[in-house]
């Protein structure tokens, strides 16, 4: 599923009119049918429906709708909440088809409040994704009479006053129960500033050519589909090495259980082979916890790591560093040796990130692929932004750091962004609040590690991890964990669960 901007779902209309010569009323009249049809999954024959149409096509849609609704005998009227004037082209032309089915359309100025008050269901079709700064009246006014109403409320493609894209953070908008959104996603509908305004939303096609979508964004959710095509298949004749063979460093005296998870994670997640690297007494402390791993124990100081040339990084498909390492100056000596050594790809997650400040030209001086995996305070610290100001712009500031520096990043959050080198990102839709709890990015680090080695390329691994991890969560939370009691570790042993899943479902 592709995510886009106003601007791409703009030039994405224009091209199929202009190129491909489909009509403007007939991609309006696929909107809003499609739209009515599951609007009438929501509601019932006895609600009283009011549409408040706009301008442009989200008011035409409004039209579209109300007649479809009309056609199919439900209790349907439509406050028009603009001037006539301002409804003209493919808008106007549905009005009038809406009036001669024998729809009424009462003008803003003699109807609002009573219909708005009157109404079961409020479809809210005023304002479209090109809203710039905050909304003039009567569309103020309006918004809050809704918000401050008892009725169910549905937006048509973005709730009135939310903006489409990034950099949103104080509006007046329609907090709608339910969105129904036409073509694809709109990037607020992941971001934290907005996406609690669409509450329960949905996706329907229009008919836009998938070749459109390729050409004019590099945006995307990763489903469940994704995942199947992707995540390789075992063979008949495979074995451990085929799987292939991990390291992971980290852990330290206080935070000892960071690398058992990770390691606990890569393998149950697939890997062939992984060892952890750390010192002695925190290989002791683990090392029950997972047999199916072998170790390699270093030497320490007062309990962190401070001798690198004990690590051959010659033998190993990928190599993960960071999860519980410690923030000592001889840390930071491990890992710009396994950043400026490794000849694999790398995966860099906790302490290692803190490190990684101070080691950029490092990264990017690298020839073979790099993986950040930080949580927003990391990447604004990385970047040198607040994160009140990272949050704002999400996908902007991952794309710019990830070329930038030709790293994997990612950020980390309700709704994971992967961005590649070259810009193209991913969205993982799966996971829960059950996962905001110490250790849940070291099972992350652990799964993408395993990903990483198995046949696919690295965008597709380090999704394939996100949507696993999450979906780990969620299947656990559905049936036998409450987001509250939720583990970490419970979310290594839910990725057989996973699996399953993802295998049964064909």
């Amino acid at each position: 599923m592709f995510i886009v901007t106003a601007k791409e779902m703009y030039d994405m209309d224009r091209l199929a009119m202009q190129e491909i010569g489909l009509d403007g009323k007939l991609l309006m009249e696929n909107a809003g049918r499609a739209v009515a049809w599951k609007v009438m999954r929501k509601i019932s024959q006895t609600d009283k429906i009011c549409v408040l149409a706009g301008a442009g096509n989200n008011g035409g849609d409004g039209f579209v709708i109300a007649r479809t609704l009309l056609d199919h005998n439900y209790h349907v009227e439509v406050l028009q909440v603009v001037p006539n004037d301002k409804v003209t082209g493919d808008a106007y032309d549905h009005k009038r088809i809406y009036e001669k089915c024998g729809g009424q359309v009462v003008p803003y100025e003699t109807g609002s409040i009573q219909m708005v008050k009157e109404a079961d269901v409020l479809i809210d079709a005023m304002i479209g994704i090109g809203i710039k700064g905050e909304v003039r009246e009567p569309f103020a006014s309006l918004i809050s009479l809704i918000n401050a109403e008892q009725s169910y409320v549905i937006s048509v493609d973005i709730p009135s006053g939310v903006p489409a894209d990034e950099g949103g953070e104080s509006f007046h908008a329609v907090q709608a129960d339910y969105t129904i959104i036409i073509g694809a996603p709109k990037q607020s509908v992941f971001l934290p500033y907005t996406a609690s305004y669409y509450g329960e939303w949905e996706v329907v096609s229009i008919g836009l050519p998938t070749f459109i979508f390729k050409r004019l964004t590099s945006k995307g959710m990763w489903q469940l589909e994704d995942v199947k095509k992707t995540l390789p298949k075992r063979q008949l004749f495979d074995h451990k090495g085929n799987h292939g063979r991990g390291l992971i460093i980290g852990g330290c005296k206080e935070m000892p259980g960071a690398l058992s998870m990770s390691v606990q994670a890569a393998l149950k997640s697939g890997a062939g082979l992984i060892m952890g690297a750390s010192s002695l007494p925190v290989i002791q402390m683990i090392a029950g916890n997972c047999v199916e791993a072998t170790y390699s124990a270093l030497s320490a100081t007062d309990g962190y790591l401070d001798n690198h040339s004990e690590i051959n990084l010659d033998s190993y498909d990928a190599i993960a560093i960071g999860m519980g390492l410690g923030r000592k100056e001889c840390t930071k000596d491990l890992v710009k040796y396994v950043i400026e050594k490794a000849t694999c790809p790398i995966i860099i997650d906790g302490d290692g990130l803190y490190h990684l400040s101070q080691l950029l030209p490092q990264i990017n001086e690298r020839t073979h692929p790099s993986v950040i995996t930080p949580h927003p305070g990391e990447m604004a610290m990385l970047l040198g932004v607040s994160v009140r100001e990272l949050l704002k712009q999400p996908f902007q500031y991952a794309k710019e750091f990830a070329t930038a520096y030709r790293v994997y990043v990612v950020l980390k959050g309700r709704y994971t962004i992967v961005t590649s080198p070259e810009g193209v990102q991913m969205v993982n839709p799966t996971g829960n609040p059950g996962l905001a709890k110490g250790g849940s990015g070291d099972v992350l680090t652990g799964i993408a590690l395993a990903m990483v080695m198995q046949k696919q390329s690295l965008l597709q691994a380090l999704s394939n991890a996100c949507y696993i991890h999450g979906m780990s969560a969620d299947l656990l939370v559905q049936h036998q964990h409450s987001e509250h009691d939720l583990l970490a570790t419970d979310v290594i042993n839910g990725i057989t669960d996973v699996y399953r899943t993802i295998s049964s479902s064909g």
